[in-house]
């Protein structure tokens, strides 16, 4: 009952790259580099044990970006002449790669560090990978066409990609694919309509648990502005949830920690794994474990215990090493209390 897991990316380690930026330069390269990738995946799949996590990630300390970490094995995006492009409807500005022709993988994207998972743990194991809307909305596309309907087309040409990738992972002994869709919560309408249907061809043939991570962002500024902005209440997951409960889609997880959704959206999601976020990244405060049992325990008004899976709200890695260490202590202490309470 309540088997804790993060959201997905953990710090790096500032022997492998720049600390607490979101998109960090690497300090090495070639061998070097994939060396100290694999080195970083080890320490944190360490650490998470240590904290008391059930189900183990990688910490996603081979990408530079949740994004760009899959983009780079794809054929037909050229890195070379990134532009710079507001995404998530212009909240941010960022330098993205383009588009520019047919897409197809150039091989394995995450082998490395799914094996390496797998090899060193012997408890479940969750592997991330970004969602087809929200590349969609991190890239230039100077290839598929204009307009929605050149969006719909490049989202499933990367669902196609995603799909190859995940059976992949699948194979190499992940127990959870999760796919993370935080542009879910900003183009509400496409998302219920189109963004579920290309979340679940890139599920598709998946016989192990699947997940999709929809939450407010990071704790960058920029992100923090913009919830600033929506109001005493957060309802976007009222578009969406609803489509995903009808979904292929195994489970769902959403930001409720130091937020303002309304616990009450979780009973949209009837009949689904609810991974609850209980640890704010937004915030170098620690949680206590009381107010991780308390987020649990409103949570349990509106999902079965069954169904729930502590979380983080988000990644934490634009966070300091401490910080995400304590963080993660007070998850696995939190669910522990919550579960003695019960």
């Amino acid at each position: 009952m309540f088997a804790t897991s993060i959201a997905g990316s953990l710090p790096k380690p500032e022997w492998l790259a720049e600390t607490q930026k979101l998109w960090p330069q690497w300090k090495a390269q070639g061998e070097s580099l994939q060396q100290a990738k694999a080195d970083a995946t080890l320490l944190w799949i360490k650490a998470q044990e240590d904290a008391g996590l059930d189900i183990i990630g990688d910490g996603e300390q081979a990408r530079q970006h949740f994004v760009h970490g899959f983009l780079e094995q794809v054929e037909g995006i050229d890195f070379e002449n990134k532009v710079k492009m507001g995404i998530r409807n212009n909240r941010y500005d960022a330098m993205v790669p383009q588009v520019v022709s047919a897409l197809k993988l150039k091989g394995r994207v995450h082998a490395m560090e799914a094996q390496l998972l797998r090899a060193h743990t012997t408890r479940k194991i969750k592997f991330t990978l970004p969602g087809p809307m929200t590349i969609v909305d991190t890239v230039a596309d100077r290839f598929y066409g204009e307009g929605e309907e050149g969006r719909i087309k490049m989202a499933m040409a990367f669902a196609e990609l995603l799909n190859q990738e995940a059976l992949a992972l699948q194979a190499d002994g992940v127990d959870i694919i999760q796919f993370d869709e935080p542009a879910f919560n900003v183009y509400l309408d496409a998302a219920a309509d189109w963004g579920v249907k290309a979340l679940e061809r890139a599920a598709l043939g998946l016989t192990c648990t699947t997940a999709v991570h929809i939450c407010y962002g990071y704790g960058i500024q920029a992100n923090v502005d913009w919830k600033n902005t929506l109001g005493q209440e957060w309802r976007q997951y009222e578009k969406v949830f609803p489509a995903l409960a009808q979904s292929s889609i195994d489970q769902v997880s959403l930001e409720c920690m130091h937020s303002h959704v309304p616990m009450d959206l979780i009973a949209l999601l009837k009949g689904k794994d609810v991974m609850v976020g209980v640890i704010d990244v937004a915030s170098e405060q620690i949680e206590t474990p009381e107010e991780v049992a308390d987020t649990i325990g409103k949570a349990l008004q509106f999902v079965a215990k069954d169904k729930l899976f502590p979380c983080t709200n988000c990644g934490l890695a634009p966070m300091s090493r401490e910080v995400a260490l304590k963080k993660l202590e007070a998850l696995a202490k939190g669910a522990a209390l919550a579960r003695a309470r019960l």
